[in-house]
């Protein structure tokens, strides 16, 4: 399958969630240049508070890619994000699976918001797929994508 995923991650606590903090949270982008040559593969990009949301970034391969891609009838099914059972908001009804043509791309964005299990202190997260069906120039996921889900949610 010719398919590049690019997984982009932010993270972050309740101390971003308002000031200069939530201003450098928000200014986190939602997508990134490829690495040059990269085909079937995961570019998985983190952007965490402790790191004051600088990104982190590595290439693996296509196998976990967090959301389940198959080829059907010369098209890409892409059916929605796995979520944890821990995840807050609960998503009981999710959106139905996207079909891309070759050289289409989709941006797919979910949040949540998790409790620690022993302090109880919320973190929340941001996830944002980036999916081509097809070869990747460096800088596709960077224009307008043919598809958009969005997921997100408010987070109280």
């Amino acid at each position: 399958m010719d398919a590049v995923v690019q997984r982009v991650r932010t993270s972050w606590t309740k101390k971003s969630r308002g000031g200069p903090e939530a201003a450098r949270r928000n200014a986190t982008p939602t997508a990134f240049s490829l690495p040059p040559g990269l085909s079937s593969a995961l570019h998985e990009v983190a952007m965490q508070e402790p790191d004051s949301f600088e990104p982190r970034m590595q290439v693996r391969d296509l196998s976990a890619p967090g959301v389940i891609l198959r080829e059907v009838n010369g098209l890409l099914r892409v059916d929605p994000p796995e979520v944890s059972m821990f995840a807050m908001p609960r998503r009981n009804r999710r959106p139905p699976a996207v079909r891309l043509a070759p050289g289409q791309w989709l941006q797919w964005q979910i949040n949540y918001r998790f409790v620690g299990s022993c302090s109880g202190a919320w973190s929340y997260r941001l996830e944002t797929f980036n999916i081509l069906y097809g070869s990747a120039v460096p800088d596709v996921f960077l224009g307008e994508p043919a598809r958009r889900v969005d997921e997100r949610r408010v987070l109280r």
